[in-house]
């Protein structure tokens, strides 16, 4: 039992690797539905959200947390599927989403540029040279995406635990690759790993309720206790209580609250 995520390009073959690979393990495979989620949950309208994960940050966006806000509601709605486990996710950013889950498969799905471009105008009926410049385009702009929420590029090899290019390897191969790859002990569920998803999960429903007013919140749970990291200084009795009626409203539980005023540090 575990979550598989398979990251690519445009018309890079990555859809239908995905979908195969669900009907072959009894999974459940996803994508836009997770879009759909956080949309009806957060009432953010969906084109908002498709705009926060596809396109490169602005540079108001980079002052005003603007994406910062829509993936929080993205994060959650995707963590708090995954916990169901069994699960195939192949939208955007799904390796940066997921960080910190043990039985966690990342696959990255690459495709040659020019098969690409066939692809594309096979589907949309556009010249080759449009083709081109429009998967040239979006490339770019996941990589600035990337690059600006997480410091790190998506084509890098080192994000992913499995590396595909569909070229000599085809699809059906690449399903059958993952398929064994899923079975090795270190992607398998243990009461620990699924502990520490919940945990994520929670912390990330919290981050999402709070991230209206306190945009550049940080919000982790660990063995019962939820930390709060914001920048700047408030009435932290307030926030804490706020904190816990929130928990006690998205999750049902009843947390322990360390609030952390000032500069921002790093929580895994």
């Amino acid at each position: 039992m575990s979550i598989i995520t398979i990251s690519r390009g445009s018309y890079s073959g990555g859809k239908e690797v995905a979908e195969k690979l669900a009907k072959k393990l009894g999974y459940k495979c996803i994508s836009r539905e997770i879009l759909l989620k956080a949309s009806e949950e957060f009432n953010i309208p969906e084109i908002k959200l498709i705009r926060a994960i596809h396109d490169a940050p602005s540079i108001l966006e980079r002052f005003t947390y603007g994406k910062e806000r829509y993936v929080a509601y993205i994060r959650a709605a995707l963590l708090k599927q995954v916990q169901q486990d069994n699960i195939v996710y192949h939208g955007l950013a799904g390796h940066f989403l997921l960080q910190g889950i043990p039985h966690l498969l990342k696959v990255r799905i690459l495709a040659d540029l020019e098969d690409r471009v066939a692809e594309e105008m096979r589907r949309v009926e556009i010249s080759a040279d449009k083709a081109r410049d429009l998967i040239k385009k979006d490339d770019e702009e996941r990589r600035k995406w990337s690059l600006q929420l997480y410091g790190a590029d998506p084509w890098d090899p080192m994000l992913y635990d499995l590396v595909i290019h569909l070229n000599s390897i085809t699809v059906a191969d690449a399903v059958d690759l993952i398929s064994q790859a899923v079975k090795l002990p270190g992607f398998q569920t243990t009461p620990q790993s699924q502990a520490l998803l919940d945990e994520l999960a929670l912390g990330a429903q919290i981050q999402a309720v709070l991230v209206e007013q306190f945009p550049d919140v940080k919000v982790s749970a660990k063995d019962g206790e939820v930390m709060v990291n914001i920048k700047g200084v408030i009435d932290q009795e307030e926030l804490a209580a706020q904190v816990k009626r929130i928990a006690k409203r998205t999750a049902g539980v009843q947390v322990e609250v360390k609030v952390i005023i000032g500069p921002e540090i790093a929580i895994d």
